[in-house]
């Protein structure tokens, strides 16, 4: 919604993982937005997905100016956003590179700094005379001392300044880029660059790779409040606080305790006489770490890679173009899943190799196609899908169906799928992730 005001064109361009596309899809239809998703077939980090975007700009417009907000980030005062956007307009029509930059509050040690340069005034910005990464705390003292500014990671520019300083300092992303943007393809809501020519860029930020080199970067200092929603310390600042500063989600109980967030929806989770706290529940994992140390959290995610934890790559809910389904449970020769289907929603025709199903319908009313027999099943009844049966779920009504799945078999991989029709023209007649 920050970008909502009359300053910004109405069809934004999103870029995210083919991962997260459904769930791009579903919060935009939400939202009541109508968007381009572009999807990165792999990761190449900032750069090559600003020069995506920008791309696509020119493709719908002559020249347009281009803003690059991260999805993460929490801006509450967006008179204040739209006022800093209004404000680095015209610097931007002149052909710089805008970067906007949060007046400290703190001295924070989880975001980069910049320092204007306050000899070089330019169309009321300043020419950015210093980058410089996460520092300790003891820096970051001193660079609050010294002016500098948080980095927000939000940029401005004319489409076609940033390709050319893009050609200037970075052409081998630009080339492979291009190439992948020019060979994409339609499929559903979403348009997808070639996965052969992406993987050719160089993965690097859009920092390292120009707006520390350029010539061209003026930094505008932000009249609004800025949060990087990238650490669960950041998620306890943008929370509601109770006297003793905590901050809660779910079903949580602090006694004697201050400055702790608990994030627990699943399970009573209670503290008692523990303060600067991080606990977060899931079903499958459990966090407590330091308020103070919320930035290494990366590290245990690295940790659980390398020793093969599906937790470290797995998401419990998955997102569909047909609903989610959820995985409840899991043990040796079964699965269960939570399957949610919106209305309209439409499961591929399909079999499995392996695996035997049990659907038991807890909301809704869908249609179950197994062989040649179809039926409707109401609340309350279920079915059993036998292995190798040729099958289908739909939801042909106007409410939500929700269905309990059990799987059984010696092999449960979601690879598992025989898929021989689908209503979102996605890869048929061969075994294949369950989408």
């Amino acid at each position: 919604m920050r970008c909502s005001h009359d300053l910004f064109h109405e069809n934004p361009i999103v870029i995210g993982a083919n991962d997260h596309r459904f769930l791009i899809a579903e919060d935009l239809a939400r939202l009541d937005i109508k968007a381009d998703i572009i999807l990165e077939p792999v990761q190449r980090n900032s750069c090559a997905a600003i020069v995506a975007g920008c791309l696509q700009a020119l493709e719908r417009e002559t020249d347009p100016i281009v803003i690059i907000l991260a999805a993460d980030h929490a801006i509450h005062d967006m008179d204040g956003f739209a006022l800093t956007v209004s404000s680095a307009i015209e610097a931007a029509t002149q052909g710089y590179l805008i970067t906007f930059g949060i007046r400290p509050d703190y001295p924070a040690t989880g975001y980069g700094y910049i320092l204007p340069s306050k000899d070089n005034e330019i169309c009321g910005g300043y020419q950015a005379s210093s980058f410089v990464e996460k520092p300790d705390q003891k820096l970051a003292i001193q660079y609050l001392e010294e002016g500098y500014l948080w980095n927000s990671g939000n940029f401005m520019f004319k489409a076609s300044a940033f390709i050319e300083e893009a050609r200037k300092y970075a052409p081998e992303v630009v080339k492979a880029v291009s190439r992948a943007h020019h060979e994409k393809k339609t499929d559903l809501d979403f348009l997808r660059l070639n996965k052969a020519s992406f993987e050719q860029s160089p993965s690097i930020s859009v920092d390292y790779a120009i707006m520390e080199k350029t010539r061209q970067c003026v930094v505008f200092a932000a009249t609004h409040d800025w949060s990087d929603i990238g650490t669960w310390n950041s998620v306890w600042r943008n929370l509601p606080q109770d006297d003793a500063n905590n901050a809660i989600l779910g079903d949580v109980t602090i006694r004697d305790g201050a400055n702790n967030l608990v994030h627990s929806r699943d399970r009573l989770t209670s503290l008692l006489g523990v303060d600067d706290t991080i606990v977060v529940v899931t079903r499958d994992v459990v966090l407590v770490c330091d308020q103070s140390r919320s930035e290494d959290i990366k590290s245990i995610v690295g940790n659980l890679k390398e020793q093969g934890r599906d937790e470290a790559d797995m998401a419990l809910q998955v997102y569909r173009p047909w609903g989610n389904y959820e995985q409840l449970d899991k043990g040796e020769g079964y699965q269960v899943k939570r399957i949610v289907i919106k209305p309209g929603g439409v499961l591929s025709l399909q079999k499995h190799k392996y695996r035997a199903e049990h659907w038991v319908v807890v909301q809704g009313r869908p249609e179950i196609t197994i062989e040649d027999d179809v039926k409707t099943l109401e609340p309350n009844q279920s079915i059993y899908i036998p292995l190798g049966s040729v099958h289908r779920l739909a939801n042909k009504t106007d409410e939500t169906v929700v269905l309990i799945e059990v799987q059984t078999g010696d092999y449960l991989g979601e690879d598992d799928i025989i898929r021989l029709d689908d209503e979102y023209n996605r890869s048929s007649g061969k075994t294949t992730s369950v989408d």
